[in-house]
């Protein structure tokens, strides 16, 4: 098989996880799969389009590609990963009923942030994604996902835990913001926030949408310095 093919055929099936039939969604990561749209094409190994169920009611959105994603071309396969999929366990999930991706679909250099350019250039895959799932409740995992989905600067310190109703991909959703997994990783005290978070998420799945309500910002928590250079807040 040819490199192209390859790509292609490995993005398709990480898209259509855990059902091998083609879908709508299939197409869209074959469509993916070659794009050249940033700057960013030049260096991966192939895209990340995300791999669920191509119908689930709970999407994970994340930042980026890291290096073993950029490998494997599967979303959150790390130690954050692994922690998600705990995360997932908790509340009764695994990673065949819900649908996971990141903002970009490919590697940043040295998983540095990603650039304005390079988000705006890989927007419409998210929303196209988004479109065809038809997810009832859409979880940001970080800053990045949390501010570009929200068209907010606000920070994921402010709003974590904190769900409001938005219109995404011509479709009325709820969108839940939380820690990314990553971050919680390096700090314990952000883990039992992070897993309160999470616990919430049954709750507003079975929820039916109503009139949104102003968002109460909290006060900005002191975080450790570390934590902040990994661009997670």
């Amino acid at each position: 098989m040819v490199p192209g093919a390859a790509a292609a055929a490995g993005a398709v099936a990480a898209a259509t996880d855990p059902l091998s039939q083609p879908t709508p969604l299939a197409e869209l990561a074959r469509e993916a799969s070659v794009c050249t749209r940033c700057r960013l094409a030049e260096g991966r190994t192939q895209v990340v389009f995300g791999n669920g169920h191509p119908d689930a009611d709970l999407m994970l959105v994340g930042e980026a590609p890291g290096f073993h994603e950029d490998k494997q071309g599967l979303p959150f396969v790390g130690q954050a990963g692994k922690l998600l999929d705990r995360l997932l366990e908790g509340i009764g999930l695994t990673r065949a009923d819900v649908y996971v991706c990141n903002t970009l679909k490919c590697r940043p250099p040295g998983n540095r942030d990603p650039m304005p350019d390079e988000k705006e250039a890989c927007e419409p895959w998210l929303f196209r994604q988004i479109a065809l799932i038809e997810p009832k409740v859409i979880a940001t995992l970080g800053n990045h996902a949390t501010k570009q989905l929200t068209g907010k600067d606000i920070g994921i310190t402010r709003v974590h835990g904190q769900e409001q109703q938005l219109t995404l991909g011509g479709r009325r959703i709820l969108l839940y913001p939380l820690y990314h997994p990553a971050a919680a990783l390096y700090t314990p005290a952000m883990l039992k926030v992070l897993e309160s978070d999470f616990a919430r998420l049954p709750e507003l799945l079975g929820r039916e949408l109503e009139a949104p309500s102003p968002i109460q910002l909290a006060p900005e928590p002191e975080v450790p310095a570390a934590v902040v250079q990994l661009g997670l807040f």
